[in-house]
């Protein structure tokens, strides 16, 4: 919603927004954008009266300043509803789909369209650190690089977001269980995703990871657009990472060239075979496509370096899923050898906090050296899924005595890494303070 906020600014309309508890970096970025942020959703903003209230699918029924909205009759419509109708439409769409990766996968695209000259519009659930903002309207004729979300689009249309956005490109990267809140199953999650692939024309492009079971399900039910497949010998791979952090791309069988970059993990390679396919099908050659990611600096909250101090590094990333947790300590533990990652874990998201995935928790932390998980809010017991890691785990519900326990444990050389979908409580300038003193 921030995103949109920040292309409707851009579009000439005149923006405000409200939310509860709005944190960096968005808030950040919609103040240097002059949006005005009201705290929360008091009925007393009904006075505004804008000429459309733009509703986020966190709003239900209940809701102070929904119900104002409904009972005064004043316009509303959808986030996605809004954006299909006043910007892409008459555009060339290239949505990025999946449980993982949408935001890095987005920001690579976008990036590799931008050093083509083809200057795209887009919006990304996160700041991409090759642009300024993370979302940006385009040009007439210009193409429109999306995230597109499988959760619900609002309380009164409970679609998947991205059927929306009608792509002529779509990126499928992957497909597990997640959003327990919303779907029932993975079955009911493959629906979804075939909605979307139904609705791409015969002359558009399903970009899909062709070594995901759940993906090639979708696909069985049905498809009616050409299909270019990553991840497999026959179409987009990826060599092994090499010690300078590059890899090289081939398309069935034919070496194309030679990423070089600072990222790391099989999951990033993925990501950009996406990326560089999908730009094809736009008109980038995969050459140009290879050297533009050779310049890409990764998005904010993706194993990002949030200071170091008395020889400590601590990270701030985004994984909240036992899958992107694992890849992400993974990826660091690649990076750092044989240093020792202390991992600090929020399991923060509906799916995370109703313990749908909780037994594959301990296996995705396994590669950490230590392991500290905060649950204030958790309906299950923390300390006893995680008891098999013995004396590696610490879990708590008292934020102070979390950073206390990791400031004394944290040792030079040691790299800490903090995962959470949310702001954590600020916890990682909490304890580079703590480190500090």
């Amino acid at each position: 919603m921030g995103g949109l906020a920040a292309i409707a600014r851009e579009a000439g309309y005149r923006v405000t927004g409200c939310d509860a508890n709005v944190y960096p970096p968005m808030s950040e970025q919609l103040r240097a954008l002059s949006i005005d942020l009201v705290e929360g959703f008091g009925a007393e903003q009904l006075s505004l009266r804008p000429n459309m209230w733009v509703v986020g699918n966190v709003v239900s029924r209940g809701n102070p300043l929904m119900e104002a909205i409904l009972d005064s009759g004043q316009r509303y419509c959808s986030g996605p509803q809004w954006l299909s109708e006043k910007v892409l439409y008459g555009k060339w769409v290239l949505a990025v789909a999946g449980t993982h990766g949408k935001t890095t996968t987005a920001a690579m695209l976008a990036w590799i369209l931008e050093q083509a000259d083809l200057h795209p519009g887009f919006l990304i659930g996160g700041v991409p650190q090759n642009f300024p903002v993370s979302a940006r309207h385009s040009p007439v004729g210009a193409p429109f690089v999306i995230e597109a979300d499988e959760y619900d689009t609002a309380f009164f249309d409970k679609r998947s977001k991205f059927v929306h956005y009608r792509p002529k490109t779509a990126i499928l990267n992957n497909l597990e269980f997640d959003h327990a809140d919303i779907f029932a199953d993975l079955a009911d999650i493959e629906r979804r995703f075939h909605h979307l692939v139904r609705i791409v024309p015969r002359s558009g492009k399903l970009v899909v990871n062709g070594s995901d079971s759940a993906l090639a399900r979708v696909l069985a039910k049905g498809s009616w657009s050409p299909i270019d497949r990553f991840g497999v010998s026959d179409g987009w791979s990826a060599g092994e990472e090499q010690d300078d952090g590059g890899f090289d791309v081939y398309r069935e069988g034919e070496a194309l060239g030679r990423v070089r970059w600072s990222l790391c993990g099989d999951h990033n390679r993925m990501n950009a075979l996406a990326g560089i396919a999908a730009a094809c099908h736009a008109g980038v050659e995969p050459a140009a496509a290879i050297k533009a990611l050779s310049g890409f600096e990764s998005v904010r909250r993706r194993l990002e370096v949030r200071g170091t101090i008395r020889g400590i590094t601590v990270y701030d990333d985004f994984a909240h899923h036992p899958t992107a947790i694992s890849t992400t300590i993974a990826g660091l533990r690649r990076r750092v050898g044989t240093a020792r990652i202390l991992a600090v874990l929020e399991p923060r998201s509906n799916t995370m906090k109703l313990g749908a995935m909780k037994e594959r928790l301990p296996g995705s932390v396994e590669q950490a050296d230590r392991v500290y998980v905060y649950q204030p809010s958790l309906a299950w017991d923390a300390g006893q899924v995680f008891a098999s890691l013995a004396s590696r785990i610490w879990c708590g519900t008292d934020l102070g005595a979390l950073i206390e326990r990791v400031a004394s444990e944290a040792e030079p050389g040691d790299h800490v890494l903090v995962m959470s979908n949310g702001d954590f409580g600020g916890v990682h300038e909490k304890l580079l303070r703590r480190l500090a003193g």
